[in-house]
């Protein structure tokens, strides 16, 4: 099984800021990358559509070959991460957002949340403050259509410009210290967040945090492997309008392949 690929998924593109962070810390690995741009936003979307999804994508991932899955989503992991693991027997690392770190960073007391609706909606997300930020204040902020504009408008366009300047303002007006980034693809947009927070502010992305957490997951199974680090992107939507966007992204064109769970 060292041999196989590590499988990623998102309802789009912000995983691709987690990909980077594992291809940094485990360059040897192969990865399979899924975008499920058909049903983008999962912000938008149910909890038992999430949660069913979810299982869905995660148990073809694992019969074409996958040896670890990692759930590149705070939306996806907020909905469906408990059913996935009692679906597939993988290692499996699902994103949550970083408050535990958060709170341990915090100075002023105050720390702030960027995500989705769904996610902040969420009884995971709940249970995530009351276990390790209940004596701080906790300012939550739903980004809708951020994600989308940084897809489809690109991460300096004037409308993700006036959703920041909507979004972020709150966590700026309450002088929170400690900012979480809970989608992501909120990474592709941080300097500009930064700009918006007062001087000092500290952003957290969990993107280093899973790539630790998938590495000692694979080596306590024995699944490290020294592959090629070759890597395939696929999506459920088209093909070649996911890959204009990661050109738009990254600056570089990618084959992408069309693949239906």
């Amino acid at each position: 099984m060292s041999n196989q690929h590590i499988a990623v998924f998102d309802s789009g593109l912000g995983g691709l800021t987690v990909l980077h962070a594992l291809r940094e810390r485990l360059p040897h690995e192969d990865y399979f990358y899924f975008a499920d741009t058909r049903f983008l936003p999962y912000g938008d979307r149910s909890e038992h559509f999430l949660r069913e999804r979810g299982v869905v994508i995660a148990e073809a991932l694992a019969r074409r070959g996958a040896k670890a899955l990692v759930v590149a989503c705070n939306t996806a992991t907020a909905a469906a991460a408990e059913a996935i693991r009692a679906a597939i027997d993988l290692p499996i690392v699902a994103l949550e957002p970083g408050v535990k770190p958060a709170a341990l960073l915090s100075r002023s007391g105050v720390i702030g949340v960027l995500a989705t609706t769904r996610t902040l909606n969420s009884e995971r997300f709940q249970r995530l403050v009351g276990n390790h930020a209940n004596q701080l204040r906790v300012v939550t902020q739903a980004c809708p259509g951020l994600a989308e504009a940084i897809e489809g408008e690109g991460p300096g366009s004037p409308l993700v410009e006036r959703l920041l300047d909507e979004y972020v303002a709150p966590l700026a007006n309450a002088a929170a210290d400690v900012v979480v980034l809970g989608c992501t693809h909120y990474p592709w947009v941080a300097a500009a967040i930064a700009r918006r927070l007062p001087e000092g502010a500290t952003l957290l992305d969990t993107g280093e945090a899973v790539a630790r957490q998938l590495e000692r997951l694979l080596a306590a199974g024995g699944l490290l492997s020294g592959g090629s680090g070759h890597l395939r992107l696929a999506t459920s939507g088209a093909p070649q309008s996911v890959g204009a966007t990661i050109d738009r992204l990254l600056g570089r064109k990618m084959h992408v392949d069309h693949w239906e769970p």
